[in-house]
């Protein structure tokens, strides 16, 4: 979700958030991103994994706002534009375009943010919709023979602002059927927003899983950090990176991935680099910018509209000795072949691009 204004009521100081990228922007190469020693290792064990935001569908944030103000008149209108954005960008159709890509890319495990749960039944409206992100997704993926289980989950916000009208939020790792899974956290932060409107509870949380892959074992994790750009806010996301950190153990290997809502070099940024962690794009695509964020809020751009560095894989332990990472890393959702028929226009399949990695196993590098 987007920044939300009415939390200008937060208060506290600290830098604005991030840093912007000074790369030199390059266009977009699906064959790029591949080290040199991967690129002729295809038989070496490597682990694959996706980041994905799925997107609400719709600017709940205009919604919220209104909310806040003293005036009633405005609540109704911002929920009708909001449902209406929500069936333009339709998303069992986007669903089945996010299968394909995850078909595509054969992950062992997906990270996915805003994961939905939408109940909209207001009868005088004409208004009658159900949509459980989760598993309309898992159903695309079963249709392409794909067999991914939940290993984790967490419930981050909770919106009920009127009688009829209810809005879930998940985040969701999910790991491919036949991998071994270990233990598994489903966590909220400690540092959340809580109540920013009535009946709205804005939360943010953590998901992981201890897996085994061809005998590494190693810990998957995958976060939504807080949103939005207000004093203190750049400080509230590295705090809750910190406790994420904090709750993984150093001596395993981990990727940690996500929409992490802050830019290369911000705060939440050092945290992560500052407990070992490598920024996987940066690693293996130095040179290309690889913004991520954000599409128009009914998806409706014709051309890619992504001005942010946001989402993220990030590494720990994956490391060749005096090599570095070894893989590849790629966009999804992000050149204009990747829309899709929407009922009013051609969408795209998020507001984010996901990111697609394949890293390298240590148990093949180790001595090299």
């Amino acid at each position: 979700m987007r920044a939300l204004a009415l939390l200008l009521l937060l208060t506290g100081t600290g830098l604005a958030a991030g840093c912007s990228e000074s790369a030199v922007l390059e266009p977009p190469d699906r064959d790029a991103g591949v080290s040199g020693d991967a690129a002729g290792s295809r038989a070496a064990a490597e682990l694959g994994v996706i980041t994905r935001n799925l997107y609400v569908g719709t600017d709940v944030d205009a919604v919220i706002s209104a909310l806040r103000t003293p005036d009633p008149a405005d609540d109704l209108p911002a929920l009708v534009e909001a449902i209406e954005t929500l069936r333009r960008t339709d998303f069992p159709a986007r669903a089945a375009a996010i299968a394909d890509e995850i078909a595509k890319t054969d992950p062992h495990a997906i990270g996915l943010q805003e994961v939905s749960q939408i109940d909209l039944t207001l009868p005088p409206l004409g208004v009658d919709i159900h949509q459980d992100f989760l598993s309309t997704l898992l159903a695309e993926l079963n249709e392409r023979g794909l067999a991914y289980d939940v290993a984790a989950v967490v419930q981050n916000i909770e919106a009920a602002p009127f009688p009829g009208v209810s809005l879930l939020d998940f985040d969701v790792l999910l790991v491919k059927r036949g991998i071994e899974v270990g233990a598994t956290t489903a966590q909220n932060f400690s540092n959340n927003l809580g109540t920013v409107a009535p009946g709205v509870i804005l939360k943010r949380g953590w998901v992981t899983a201890i897996v085994t892959i061809d005998g590494t074992e190693l810990t998957l994790a995958s976060t939504h950090l807080e949103s939005g750009n207000f004093p203190g806010f750049a400080e509230l996301r590295a705090a809750q990176a910190q406790e994420l950190v904090g709750a993984l153990d150093p001596a395993r290997p981990a990727v940690l991935m996500g929409d992490l809502n802050d830019a290369p070099g911000s705060p939440m940024y050092q945290v992560l680099v500052g407990a070992g962690f490598i920024d996987v794009w940066r690693a293996l695509r130095p040179g290309v910018v690889g913004n991520t964020c954000c599409h128009l809020d009914d998806l409706s751009n014709k051309l890619p509209d992504l001005e942010q560095r946001i989402d993220y894989i990030f590494a720990r332990g994956l490391e060749r000795p005096h090599a570095g990472l070894i893989g590849k890393v790629e966009q999804l959702g992000e050149v204009p072949a990747d829309r899709l028929t929407g009922p009013v226009s051609r969408i795209w399949p998020s507001d984010h691009a996901g990111l697609a990695g394949k890293l390298r196993l240590p148990t093949l590098v180790a001595g090299l």
